[in-house]
């Protein structure tokens, strides 16, 4: 029970683009490169090591997509965790689509969303702004943080963008 006047605590949204991907066709089947294996494994060491982020309590889901969830597996790895597929979670998905599922999911506990550009970008963006064309670019394995004590549009707070090159080594050893 909170306190009266209180706010709920703000749950920690994050959004991650996968790793580099090979070329290729089909769409979904595209694999990740050399590269996108070791950006992805690098952000799983770093939020692995975070003692701000209670990653035992991390919920990881990530798109159908052969690459999402290749950079899932690298993130939940370090983490211990098992990763849930989520179909509506697709490059060109509509990001309003996802923000309702979001607000049908319990918020009780840090969420990870794996997917790709432009649902990446669009969804933050309508989190944050309230508009999805305003969302920031993401390059390959970056993670948008967010808190929201609902997660709707407008009404989260972005805490940080990271990408792989963001990190240093100490970091993540």
């Amino acid at each position: 029970m909170t306190e009266r006047g209180a706010e709920p605590p703000a749950e920690r949204l994050l959004i991650m683009r996968h790793g580099e991907a090979a070329p290729g066709a089909p769409d979904a089947e595209r694999a990740l490169t050399a590269r996108g294996e070791r950006e992805a494994e690098r952000m799983g060491r770093w939020l692995a090591s975070r003692t701000d982020l209670d990653a035992t309590r991390l919920r990881l889901v990530a798109s159908p997509y052969r690459r999402a969830r290749q950079t899932a597996a690298w993130i939940a790895a370090p983490l211990g965790l098992e990763v849930e597929t989520l179909a509506l979670i697709t490059p060109d998905a509509p990001p309003g689509t996802v923000i309702d599922w979001l607000l049908d999911e319990p918020g009780d506990r840090p969420l990870l969303l794996v997917s790709h550009m432009p649902l990446v970008a669009a969804l933050t963006g309508l989190l944050v702004e309230g508009r999805a064309e305003c969302g920031p670019g993401f390059v390959t394995a970056a993670v948008a943080e967010l808190e929201a004590e609902v997660r709707a549009a407008g009404c989260a707070r972005l805490r940080r963008l990271v990408s792989p090159a963001d990190i240093n080594d100490q970091e993540v050893s």
